[in-house]
């Protein structure tokens, strides 16, 4: 989010990264980053104090997230100040993305985490079910690297933190450097709420410092970013081996078919590609839609495209791009597609009213797979309009891509829609919505392809920071394996006798 500058180390002294912010370009400040050395301090005052975090009840633990909601709504001024700094973008995504989702994830996940993570007895199949009685026990890992983007600063260092703390675990949290202050806001939240000590260490940096988290010895990496990143990160937690969890983006396609409520499609357009500066992982990347009513709505998104208002203090809708690395992509996708044939409808250029990192919200029609901005994630304020001859071309087109994280489909056809929906290559999909699944708890989130591993959120959020440790009790005492030995021709043919009764009979076939 803010525009980052390195700064010379003083002799003997560590590297420093100036920090400036994207819509005025006024200083916000500076931080060091910090090294192996540090992460290294950092996982053995975890370790220290996991152990007897993991040992508390999760009623326990889940305490203090509900005091921590309380804090958030108390200090959301001071909160909601530092998201600005950093990123210039309106109060009012703040206070949807940030601060609203930040109460509802803690909320949510100090209400639900007892029965996420309660042990489970579970049936067992066939003739073992007479013998053994199985429980599944929700170990935590041990200590959890989570490394957090720059587009959503506070809400997603904060989810997976407190999700993993929930489940038993401490916590290694490097934010981007381009927000580390956002970041830093989880760790001043959970202080303030008395965390045990080591529990939680947000370790400031760039990549030097990621780095050393994802090789310190932890035991699970959860990372959003890039997908150069993200294979990095996925390389070195295979040569440790350990999990992880890889949200990397996406090129979300939107599909408007011939009977969609256009009005609701062209405004579900124009939140899709321009909230947060376009910054969304699963926000609206490409439109395809249908001939007959592509100049319908085409105009109508023009229509509601005038009517932003790009700024920086006050009341705005679109604000900076966040990082000024960002914005020279969505420049060089804007000209590629231009000199290539697409029609610039709208925008186009850095906004010249102001000194910070502004691109004017621009569409573009005439668009084709020839093009950057149709294949490569643009992650800012463009929105191309692609015609096709129908569903199933729209379809065809969205599946090619190497991405597949999110996708909406506007229909009024609601079975039609479902059955679109399962033919796209995405890790989910929304009807007649912008993509809004992470923000569905009990939904899981994650892609195909290249847009990561794993998932967060859904039924499995929290076990997702554990081991499943099954836990295998004998009915008699042992007594069947104990006289198993010594082996005989008649024990054989019990085996074989048994063998044709459970699997060459209904019986069998009903137990199993």
């Amino acid at each position: 989010m803010a525009i980052v500058t390195p700064i010379e180390a003083p002799p003997g002294g560590r590297r420093q990264l100036g920090l400036a912010n994207p819509a005025t370009r006024e200083p916000i400040g500076k931080i060091e980053v910090q090294n192996a050395h540090d992460v290294a301090s950092a996982l053995k005052a975890a370790r220290q104090a996991q152990p007897e975090w993991a040992a508390r009840s999760v009623n326990e633990r889940a305490r203090y997230l509900t005091r921590a909601v309380q804090t958030l709504i108390e200090r959301q001024d001071e909160f909601i100040d530092v998201l600005l700094r950093e990123s210039g973008k309106p109060r009012t995504e703040i206070l949807m993305m940030e601060i609203y989702s930040a109460c509802d994830v803690l909320t949510y996940y100090a209400k639900h985490a007892v029965g996420m993570l309660r042990s489970e007895k579970r049936p067992l199949h066939g003739f073992m079910r007479l013998l053994k009685k199985l429980r599944i026990e929700y170990r935590p890992l041990g200590v959890i690297g989570v490394i957090s983007p720059w587009n959503g600063p506070f809400i997603l260092s904060l989810s997976p933190t407190i999700q993993a703390l929930l489940a038993g675990n401490a916590v290694l949290l490097k934010p981007s450097e381009v927000t580390p202050y956002s970041g830093k806001l989880v760790g001043d939240l959970l202080e303030a709420v008395a965390l045990p000590d080591g529990l939680l260490t947000v370790l400031m940096g760039d990549g030097e410092t990621g780095e050393a988290v994802v090789g310190a010895g932890v035991d699970k990496i959860s990372f959003t970013g890039s997908v150069k990143t993200g294979r990095s990160v996925a390389e070195s937690c295979a040569r440790q081996l350990i999990p992880c969890t890889l949200e990397l983006g996406g090129k979300d396609p939107m599909i408007v078919c011939e009977d969609a409520n256009l009005d609701n499609a062209a405004g579900g357009a124009i939140v899709g590609a321009f909230l947060n500066s376009g910054h969304v992982c699963c926000g609206t990347e490409r439109v395809y839609v249908v001939d007959e009513v592509a100049d319908e709505f085409t105009q109508k998104v023009l229509e509601r495209v005038a009517r932003l208002r790009q700024g920086n203090r006050g009341e705005f809708d679109v604000g900076a791009i966040f990082w000024d690395r960002q914005l020279e992509i969505i420049e060089a996708h804007v000209a590629d597609a231009v000199a290539k044939g697409a029609k610039l409808l709208a925008g186009g250029r850095r906004n010249p009213g102001f000194d910070g990192l502004f691109f004017e919200p621009t569409v573009l029609a005439d668009v084709n797979h020839d093009m950057l901005v149709m294949q490569e994630e643009t992650f800012g304020p463009v929105l191309p309009i692609m015609r096709v001859s129908d569903q199933n071309e729209a379809v065809r087109l969205a599946n090619q891509t190497p991405y597949g994280l999110g996708a909406t489909v506007w229909t009024r056809d609601g079975r039609g829609g479902i059955e679109l929906a399962r033919r796209i290559d995405s890790g989910s999909v929304c009807i007649n919505d912008m993509a809004v699944t992470y923000g569905v708890l009990e939904a899981p989130f994650g892609g195909l392809k290249s847009s990561g591993i794993g998932q967060v959120h859904g039924p499995n959020a929290l076990r997702d920071f554990t081991h499943p440790k099954p836990i295998l009790i004998d009915r008699f005492g042992g007594r069947a394996t104990a006289g198993l030995y010594p082996y005989s021709f008649k024990n054989e043919a019990r085996i074989q006798q048994l063998i044709r009764i459970l699997y060459r009979s209904p019986l069998g076939r009903w137990l199993s």
